[in-house]
């Protein structure tokens, strides 16, 4: 078991989007769900809590409970390799949800996430800080971070 575990609270939806996350990222799976037995706070076969692992993380879910926003405070980073990789998390995460700036959106649940290419950090820590400048006026200018487009800056085009 990991030492820290990602908690969130969903109103009355923690089901629906733990088979919404295990939907969008290829390698995920609902770890568990525990259901209230009979009369009690919550209906009888209605989720109390849940696991769900995306991509090795294990994360706990709870229905119910005071209804208390998401925030940006607290936003999910997720490394992509490709730019087909940001493309799908992009599109599949803010389907419902609000796109913003610099790669981050909101899903439908209000759970922010980070669609970050892993080209970002590599070409913004590069030493010629005219270079990692260029990269990173080009990201400020983006909602979905756009690989090529960083590279072009990158590269001075």
């Amino acid at each position: 078991m990991q030492k820290i575990t990602p908690f969130l609270l969903f109103d009355g939806k923690s089901e629906e989007a733990m088979s919404f996350y295990a939907s969008v990222f290829q390698n995920s799976k609902i770890v568990s769900v525990r259901r209230f037995p009979g009369p009690g706070p919550g209906a009888k076969g209605q989720v109390i809590t849940g696991t769900i692992q995306i991509e090795g993380q294990e994360f706990m879910v709870l229905d119910g409970g005071p209804k208390v926003a998401h925030s940006m405070a607290i936003s999910f980073f997720v490394s992509c390799e490709t730019q087909a990789e940001v493309d799908h998390l992009w599109e599949k995460l803010s389907e419902g949800g609000q796109k913003s700036q610099c790669g981050w959106l909101a899903d439908k649940f209000g759970v922010w996430w980070q669609i970050i290419p892993t080209a970002l950090g590599r070409l913004m820590g590069d030493k010629d800080p005219e270079k990692a400048g260029r990269v990173m006026q080009a990201m400020l200018k983006m909602t979905k971070i756009d690989i090529a487009g960083l590279e072009n800056a990158y590269a001075g085009q």
